[in-house]
């Protein structure tokens, strides 16, 4: 009998993840997957290290490649703050009281 070899599919690595803030200013961060929202004051951030919240004034996306996984935000930076995924909540109820 010949057995039948499945191959699983190759699991993409993750991209490095750096986080470097200069002078509560300027913040650059790689790793970046996707932005989820984002106003003048607050920013989410999918990441491959979990979801990124930046909290702030006058926040203001510079450059954003989601390819390349870069993300440059500048403005008065607050309060930077993770969450893992195994953390989050799932389903409707989950987003409604996020």
């Amino acid at each position: 009998m010949t057995e039948e070899i499945r191959q699983q599919p190759k699991m993409q690595p993750k991209q490095p993840h750096n986080v470097i803030m200069e002078d509560r200013r300027n913040l650059t961060v790689s790793g970046v997957k996707d932005v989820d929202s984002f106003d003048e004051q607050t920013m989410i951030i999918y990441t491959d290290m979990g979801e990124l919240t930046v909290r702030g004034t006058e926040l203001h996306i510079n450059r954003l490649n989601t390819d390349a996984g870069e993300l440059s935000v500048s403005g008065n930076i607050y309060g930077l703050a993770y969450t893992d995924d195994r953390d989050k909540k799932t389903g409707l109820l989950g987003r409604l009281f996020r």
